[in-house]
């Protein structure tokens, strides 16, 4: 079993795994290191370049941690609302064709 699960049903995605947490806690260290990082490349200091470095690395790797639990809970949604949808536009073509 890997460390790291990339495939979710929609079901098991609303739960809260060990990605979420992951996920928790890289996405504050990724925004500080992007903010500092940058604000210190701007000024051409050498450890901005290793913090936005090291930031946009973090930042790749908690997209590819999280991203497959929000597909998953995406595409759900989307089908629920595509089936509403349908029904609502069912009723009122049909109220309309009462008047």
């Amino acid at each position: 079993m890997a460390y790291i699960r990339r495939t979710w049903t929609a079901h098991e995605a609303e739960e809260w795994t060990r990605e979420d947490w992951l996920a928790i806690i890289i996405s504050p260290i990724c925004y500080v290191l992007l903010t500092v990082g940058l604000a210190l490349t701007l000024l051409l200091q050498t450890s901005g370049y290793v913090m936005l470095g090291v930031g946009i690395v973090l930042t790749v790797v908690l997209h590819w941690i999280i991203d497959p639990k929000l597909k998953a809970v995406s595409t759900e949604y989307e089908r629920k609302q595509q089936t509403y949808l349908r029904q609502l536009e069912a009723q009122v073509r049909w109220q309309d064709t009462e008047r």
